[in-house]
């Protein structure tokens, strides 16, 4: 398994003798290795504390995002800095949060310049970014040099896992971070500011984001993309700071990864196993997550098409699209062979189970239309149990079946019930997309409850290829504009005390019109609402910028 599935929480505290190290350089430059962390102390001419020192912090220069932490000793040195004017906030997308500004000529990378880590689990990060800036990569090392670029862990057990900061000072920078993931945002932010300006400002960035949830989900079943295009956005993604990709792979039209339990179900055009473990591992290296779905007990119109027998009939006898009869314990085996099988295939932390749309909770009478998933439920459940009551005991039985790996477990709004005396399991988290359904439910009865949701928001977030229905194609001016995760439904926020259970949002390409755009042209379309994206997700406030001065800028960084 990768290293990055077990550090994405805050590293391990590293023994005090290798936290703090000191070395002295000619003219009098001290530097400083607290905990791993290289502080250049140097003056910018106004006789202000070396950022990130305590001075420093108890000035109330930190910006407010913690994860710097304190040198064991500073020391100033005279700086001809004066003529410098003060250094600019960095422009990147995401927005960095804070940038203590300060005097002096910034940061250009060079091929002679190395990249050093303090910490070796560190080295995938700096290699990356070696090889990024046209740098030598040095690996573990103490030493100083000029123009260096250092990456280091910190202790600071308080901070936010995806924080980090950014030091540009005396020539050289330093990136810091609570963990791997941080250590590497700021990595993205410093390949920014160098391909946007091609120097890094002096002074220090504190940044982190607004929301752990920031996700990129593309419908794989109902149009084969190349496992090169999906590395292409996997790239994309990792330098816009997302953490998680979405692989909607199972559906009516296609079944569309190699299985080894259930080659039968396989479409023509599929990912090799091997093909979707390079794309793992290249978005682990980006600290994303992909997280499948098999959506059920509807949208498995590809599998059933090899087992019929486990088709979902009505009284009459006729076959429901896409629904599999969950009366039937074979049903509820072929799933569960499915999710056991991929948890393997993959091991990120989150897990999609679908759940929307099963087409016996459509109709006005599902006891009547379906008498054989009534008396399962009755069955199973009492003499009062209904249809609705069984499906939830479905999707509760497939949230047991991927716990067991391990997993965090969301489902599609629209598979949860009310007034079911069944109830869905209280750590199933919702995937909010629509208001549309049979019995829709506000955002606020899920939150109200004490649910955590991610924002999958259809008025937004929906990129749904032909616009079929009353679906449009979404701009990232009006996300940048008008969304923010509280946007859950249609076009109003919900109430400020329920933002920390919205986990964070996803931007969703669905292909029910597969043919109506190339993958370049999904490409293209996509670009401006994934970065509107996850500037509200990175920060939800109103943005400094523009839209025109942010498009400007997102054609500057390319």
């Amino acid at each position: 398994m990768s290293r990055h599935r077990h550090r994405r929480h805050a590293p391990e505290k590293r023994p005090q003798d290798k936290a703090v190290r000191r070395a002295l350089l000619a003219g009098g430059l001290v530097v400083v290795l607290g905990a791993g962390v290289g502080v250049w102390a140097s003056g910018d001419g106004d006789g202000a504390a070396p950022a990130g020192s305590a001075a420093d912090r108890a000035a109330g220069t930190s910006g407010g995002v913690s994860g710097d932490p304190a040198p064991s000793a500073s020391s100033a040195s005279p700086s001809p800095t004066r003529s410098y004017a003060l250094s600019k906030a960095p422009r990147t997308i995401p927005a960095v949060r804070a940038h203590t500004p300060a005097r002096g000529p910034g940061w250009r990378p060079a091929a002679k310049q190395r990249v050093v880590v303090s910490d070796a689990d560190l080295a995938d990060e700096g290699r990356l970014v070696a090889g990024e800036l046209g740098m030598t990569y040095a690996g573990e090392r103490d030493d100083v040099r000029a123009g260096d670029l250092r990456l280091a862990l910190n202790d600071d057990e308080g901070a936010n896992p995806e924080s980090y900061t950014m030091t540009v000072r005396g020539g050289r920078v330093t990136v810091s971070g609570r963990s791997d993931a941080g250590v590497f945002y700021g990595t993205r932010t410093l390949k920014q500011e160098v391909r946007g300006g091609g120097t890094a400002p002096e002074g220090v960035v504190r940044d982190e984001p607004a929301k752990p949830r920031r996700g990129f989900m593309l419908d794989i079943a109902r149009k084969n993309f190349s496992a090169g295009w999906i590395e292409d956005r996997v790239r994309e993604l990792g330098d816009l700071k997302f953490n998680e990709l979405g692989l909607h792979f199972s559906d009516d039209q296609a079944f569309r990864t190699e299985s080894d339990t259930h080659p039968e179900i396989v479409s023509p055009q599929h990912l090799t196993k091997a093909q979707v473990r390079k794309i793992v591992d290249l978005a682990e290296s980006r600290h994303i997550t992909v997280v499948p779905e098999i959506d059920s007990p509807g949208h498995l119109g590809a599998v059933l098409a090899a087992h019929p027998e486990l088709q979902l009939r009505n009284a009459s006898g006729v076959a429901t699209r896409g629904a599999i009869d969950i009366s039937k314990d074979a049903s509820a085996a072929l799933l569960d062979d499915l999710l056991d099988e991929y948890a393997g295939l993959f091991p990120g932390g989150q897990w999609h189970l679908g759940g929307d749309e099963y087409q016996a909770l459509t109709v006005s009478n599902p006891e009547a239309s379906y008498p054989q998933l009534a008396a399962a439920a009755r069955e199973r459940y009492g003499s009062g149990a209904t249809v609705a009551d069984l499906a939830t005991g479905w999707l509760d039985d497939r949230a047991d079946t991927v716990r067991t790996h391990d997993r965090t477990v969301r489902a599609w709004n629209d598979g949860f019930f009310r007034g079911t005396s069944v109830k869905a399991d209280a750590a199933l988290q919702v995937a909010y997309w629509t208001g549309k359904e049979i019995g829709a439910r506000p955002p606020t009865d899920y939150l109200s409850a004490g649910r955590e949701v991610v924002n999958y928001n259809d008025e937004y977030l929906y990129y749904v290829l032909g616009q079929p229905q009353t679906f449009v194609y979404p701009t990232g001016q009006r996300i940048y504009e008008q969304w923010t995760p509280r946007v859950l439904r249609g076009t109003t926020p919900v109430p400020a005390r329920y933002d920390d259970q919205i986990l964070g949002g996803t931007f969703a390409v669905w292909c029910d019109l597969a043919n109506s755009q190339t993958q370049a042209q999904v490409a293209a379309g996509i670009r401006m609402p994934l970065r509107a994206t996850v500037q509200k997700l990175w920060d939800p406030g109103a943005p400094e910028l523009s839209w025109t001065q942010f498009q400007a800028l997102a054609d500057r960084l390319g």
